[in-house]
């Protein structure tokens, strides 16, 4: 016999009750909450409860903000208290890097409208009565920040959803699924019964791992002893008392009804086996462990010494899951249509549980939350990040790294050399530095005195050498690693109608013509950001950056099957390496090596040919990320380092030099290409991002072309712009302010040095009014904020490095 529902949730703690309210909000009420136990009998009853809505990003900062506006009026919308309230708090530092670190957050503060400021040390200790400023730079004070009852909370999501319809069932457990055609079908119960369903949330917390290989989705997450203590009743305790987190001693401190609680994030935190006897349990309390949370007890007595005062009433020992970036996982897995994830939390729950259960709902309701969340999207992982022991490394430093100090360009140091390409052992020879930014290892610079890793929020040690590679480059020839880019072979009979149908662009060119377009979704943001290669009648190449492999497969995968289209999708990321060859000699260099015409008639920009390189037969095509003339060159794995032998021998004659990916990075600045995940995502439509050469306005199929259509009649309220800051350096990031004519305007999206000109670049969308012409955007006048400094910007009309683009067509530019 089986029941049968729209949507089943699993997981009765804070997040899966967060979205089953959210469901009831959108008016979807056809929906089961499955509760293994007892509701918030996993992790949310014993979380700290803390409510923190700044982030260092817009987007993570909205979501976590919406906390702040759906807790006060949860009491008024269901008749229960949540236990909410306002106290402010302060987020120390203890070294000036820690204080710039602040400092950028707090204009993000500023930006959504929070009431934030940066205080001296006599300001701290007159916000926390008794607190020992010893050591302290200074602080960020948040008044927004607050606090909450987690069973409360989780009682109130309960009450409207089950007056809303939802049903709610405790004591009931998932034992499995059904799957039909790539799509989950139906959550088999511990008890035999199946609930029939079009899709199923993974809250399961914890147990969210567990729950996913039942589908045969991985979910990276991993469980963790999480502890903190809560002290007997401190007479005369300040009251409210700030959430204060000592960020460079990994703890945190709050009030309690009239007693403190103090917590922390530890390097090598305690793995727990939620497969164990004690992971079946309730409500499950873990055993003391006070040599694990001696230093935080340590740095708490140290800057609160009133704790020394009073007895420990309470040792509380928890599960708590936290996954290998430490940021959470939201979205539709990748492997399974119909099958979402929210879990991995991170300790922050609770506070998460309202922007991610609306985020949610409207992700199952309307295919897309409404924020790009791109940051938090499972598919940013594949299978192997989900491998227990891969995971179970990242716990040495992933839970610490919430508190740590998060540097620029940091890369873990736990979990490494999972994936490397075939070219790793040469370029490791010729000193790279290597870093894995999306878990495959790549080299970052190449240098010698530099060679070691080290960390900065000013001037990067690395520079010098990015330099040095980008000016060698720019003079002869520069060898890239660019193995990691996503190759997908898109093929059968209706390949064609296929691409046509998902690109802005027309790939539908003569065999081995390389289009740049974008993939768009129905509301005309950027969902892909491509380029497409026809490889024959009926077969296609489509390249796009690393960290979207996953989400592109399934996007391509996903609009085949629903458009009923034969033609499939092959992912040949693993089986084929990539070399970059970059610089003004590139094509003699290469020439030199093979008895193809690799001339601009024979061999065109944007184009690509099979030719032979020494004893090698590849792929090579014309197109390059770095504004100078280059080919891609594809090759499969297993002649991978015959290739690269080959073109090292005869590069000494031509300029050869290694270049890494900090060099290709501010490269691409200097052109002003867009990056997709920082400058252009689903958020952002092509008009606004400066890509509407890359939409074909004849064509009338594609999807998503209606948006860009009206905003192309009414005029864009938004564009991205390239800036300089000239006479100064600043470390620029993302997300820091633009003020246009003294007014904020907007946020930058990504920036760095740019090593041929010597610039100080960021991309950045500003605001516009409808019908603005670029020229009235360029006589405006800039500024940027970064970490509590304003500089001078120069709106840039055109790229600062060889703006017509003759040097990437083969051409040397005059007084480039």
């Amino acid at each position: 016999m089986n029941d049968s529902a729209r949507i089943v949730i699993i997981g009765g703690g804070v997040i899966g009750l967060g979205i089953a309210y959210h469901l009831a909000e959108l008016g979807v009420t056809d929906v089961v909450l499955l509760e293994r136990h007892q509701l918030t009998s996993g992790t949310s009853w014993h979380a700290a409860g803390i409510v923190g809505p700044l982030r260092a990003s817009l987007n993570l900062t909205r979501l976590a903000q919406y906390a702040t506006e759906l807790f006060p009026r949860l009491e008024e919308a269901t008749g229960q208290a949540s236990g909410y309230r306002r106290t402010g708090g302060l987020w120390l530092a203890r070294r000036p890097e820690r204080m710039d670190e602040l400092k950028r957050i707090a204009h993000m503060g500023d930006v959504c409208g929070l009431t934030v400021g940066i205080l001296d040390k006599a300001c701290v200790a007159e916000r926390v009565h008794g607190i020992v400023p010893d050591g302290i730079e200074g602080a960020l004070w948040v008044a927004e920040d607050g606090q909450a009852n987690p069973v409360d909370i989780c009682a109130a999501y309960a009450k409207g959803a089950r007056s809303a319809g939802i049903r709610i069932l405790e004591g009931t457990a998932c034992s499995g699924f059904v799957t039909k055609n790539g799509r989950v079908a139906g959550v088999k119960l511990a008890s035999g019964l199946t609930i029939d369903c079009q899709a199923v949330v993974n809250s399961a917390g914890a147990w969210a791992r567990d729950i996913g290989a039942l589908a045969g989705v991985p979910v990276p997450l991993q469980a963790v002893e999480h502890m903190y203590v809560v002290t007997e009743p401190i007479a005369g305790l300040q009251d409210p008392f700030p959430i204060v987190r000592d960020l460079d001693e990994g703890i945190y401190i709050k009030g309690d009804s009239g007693k403190l609680v103090l917590g922390g994030f530890e390097p090598n935190a305690k793995i727990f086996d939620v497969r164990g006897p004690a992971g079946e349990r309730p409500f499950l309390e873990l055993p003391e462990d006070w040599d694990q949370f001696e230093p935080f007890m340590s740095a708490g007595l140290r800057l609160l010494p009133a704790l020394s005062e009073t007895g420990i009433r309470h040792f509380m020992n928890g599960p708590e899951s936290f996954t290998p970036d430490t940021r959470p996982l939201m979205g539709e897995s990748p492997y399974l249509r119909g099958f979402y994830v929210a879990a991995g939390f991170n300790s922050t729950g609770m506070m998460s549980s309202a922007g991610a259960g609306k985020a949610m709902a409207e992700w199952i309701v309307d295919g897309e939350p409404g924020l790009d969340l791109w940051a938090l999207d499972i598919a940013r992982f594949d299978r192997s990040a989900a491998a227990r022991p891969f995971i179970g490394a990242r716990m040495e430093e992933a839970v610490a790294d919430l508190f740590r100090m998060h540097w620029p360009y940091k890369q873990a140091t736990a979990g490494r050399d999972v994936r490397r390409s075939a070219f790793h052992r040469t370029f490791a020879e010729a000193g790279a530095v290597f870093g894995a930014p999306t878990g495959w290892e790549r080299p970052l610079w190449f240098g010698g005195a530099e060679r070691a890793l080290g960390y900065s929020v000013g001037a990067q040690k690395w520079w010098g050498a990015a330099k040095a590679e980008a000016g060698r480059m720019a003079q002869g020839v520069g060898l890239f690693e660019l193995s990691p880019f996503t190759k997908l072979d898109v093929f059968g009979r209706d390949a064609a109608r296929l691409m046509q149908r998902l690109c802005a662009n027309d790939v539908n060119v003569a065999e081995g013509g390389a289009v740049y377009t974008q993939m768009l979704n129905r509301r005309g943001g950027i969902e892909a950001d491509v380029t497409v290669t026809r490889d024959g009648e009926d077969r296609f190449r489509v390249i796009s950056g690393a960290a979207t492999r996953q989400k592109d497969l399934a996007w391509i995968q996903r609009h085949a099957q629903d458009l009923g289209l034969d033609a499939s999708v092959f992912d040949a990321t693993s089986s084929e390496a990539v070399l970059g060859v970059m610089g003004p000699r590139s094509r003699e260099l290469l020439q030199s090596l093979t008895d193809a015409d690799l001339s601009d008639a024979a061999f065109p920009f944007s184009t690509s040919r099979r030719i032979d390189i020494g004893m090698v037969n590849l792929r090579a095509t014309r197109v390059s990320f770095v504004g100078e003339l280059g080919f891609e060159l594809y090759v499969p794995v297993e002649c991978a380092e015959s290739l690269l032998a080959t073109i090292i021998e005869a590069g000494g004659s031509y300029g050869l030099a290694f270049c890494g990916h900090y060099a290709l990075d501010g490269c691409r600045l200097e052109k002003g290409y867009r990056h997709w995940g920082h400058d252009i995502g689903p958020k952002d439509t092509p008009l606004e991002a400066g890509l509407s050469f890359a939409v074909s306005w004849m064509k009338d199929d594609f999807i998503g072309r209606e948006a860009p259509l009206a905003q192309k009649a009414e005029g864009v309220r938004r564009r991205l712009m390239h800036f300089a800051v000239d006479g100064a350096n600043p470390l620029l990031l993302h997300d820091e302010p633009i003020f246009r004519d003294g007014k904020l305007a907007g946020l930058t999206t990504s920036g760095g040095l740019g090593f041929r000109t010597g610039l100080s670049l960021s991309l950045g969308y500003v605001a516009c009014e409808p019908g603005e012409t670029k020229a009235q955007m360029l006589a405006s006048d800039y500024e940027i904020a970064v970490a509590g400094t304003r500089y001078t910007l120069r709106a840039l009309g055109k790229p600062p490095y060889d703006p017509a683009g003759t040097r990437m067509r083969g051409h040397e530019e005059k007084n480039s």
